[in-house]
């Protein structure tokens, strides 16, 4: 399990994110929403008693065969997108959980898989499902989407000021031949990036690409809204956030209750949020793990606990 581990994903903020979820006694009911490698939930079950629980979520079939050998008798692994969190905790009869720990990054496996079309480094199709079985390909996006569907998702997802030209010369290309592989992608969207810029706006554009394939911020907002209703009070809400957009919803769901950051105050003025904060301040990784991990360097950990 560690060398697979080490080989699919290394986890990261691994002992802040786990002490966040204030485990105690080890006999509550948790769930790991992005099971992935399965670190994070290898070390939640640690430190389960008998009488805990734990449900693990991923929609990977990579992800599920690292589920192996976990102890079935307080594990269950729920092969879906997490944005149905609330109906599969009703399907097992959960009507509360303890604690709930999502770290929303890509996983390293899928980076490093060329086939799966995550990373411009490679040469492969343009794909970029976590779901390999259903749904439109990042392929399906680039040729199928109008000019100004294209122009948002650049500059909504990857906040890209070029968007509106990638747009156009994507649509002018794909009139002469399909956009299929990320060789075909790279040739058209490359001459919009300077050279010391190019890597970090081309994984913007990916990121961009990947968001929508995925619908990650829809699948996130229905996520949090589920977890809000189903944490008990003191239960805890622990989230790892690696850009801007999804730091937003989650800094929002936990200040205010709602994704949008809309205030609820009641006659004093107080604001009404079913949360209170468990760090004020964001935690983010130490040097030692950013060295260790170059992919913890965006990390960003918020905790908050359930009024």
């Amino acid at each position: 399990m560690a060398e697979q581990e080490k080989t699919y994903h290394v986890p990261v903020l691994l002992n802040e994110s786990i002490e966040g979820l204030n485990i105690g006694d080890g006999e509550g009911c948790f769930v790991d929403v992005t099971f992935g490698g399965g670190g994070h939930s290898k070390e939640i079950l640690a430190r389960l008693g008998v009488g805990g629980h734990l449900y693990s979520f991923d929609q990977d079939a990579d992800a599920e065969k690292n589920a192996e050998g976990f102890d079935e008798k307080r594990f269950m692994f729920v092969r879906s997108n997490f944005r149905f969190l609330k109906n599969f905790m009703k399907y097992y009869g959960v009507e509360q959980i303890d604690g709930l720990l999502a770290d929303l990054g890509v996983s390293s496996h899928h980076f490093d898989e060329a086939e799966r079309g995550f990373s411009f480094r490679f040469e492969g199709k343009l794909d970029m499902r976590m779901n390999q079985r259903a749904g439109k390909t990042a392929a399906d996006v680039v040729n199928t989407y109008e000019e100004k569907q294209l122009a948002d998702i650049f500059y909504l997802y990857g906040e890209l000021k070029q968007s509106r030209k990638m747009a156009a010369a994507i649509v002018k290309a794909r009139q002469a031949k399909k956009v299929e592989t990320i060789g075909d992608f790279l040739e058209i969207v490359k001459p919009f990036f300077k050279n010391e810029r190019e890597k970090k706006d081309l994984a913007k554009v990916f990121q961009a690409l990947r968001i929508e394939v995925n619908h990650e911020m829809d699948a996130l907002r229905e996520m949090l809204k589920g977890a809000t209703e189903l944490l008990k009070p003191g239960g805890r809400l622990v989230v790892i956030t690696y850009h801007s957009l999804e730091d937003r919803i989650v800094k929002n769901l936990m200040k205010t209750g709602n994704v949008e950051g809309k205030e609820d105050k009641d006659f004093f003025g107080r604001v009404n949020a079913p949360f209170k904060l468990v760090n004020r301040q964001v935690i983010v990784p130490d040097d030692e793990e950013m060295a260790r991990n170059p992919r913890s360097r965006s990390a960003k950990l918020r905790i908050a606990e359930k009024l």
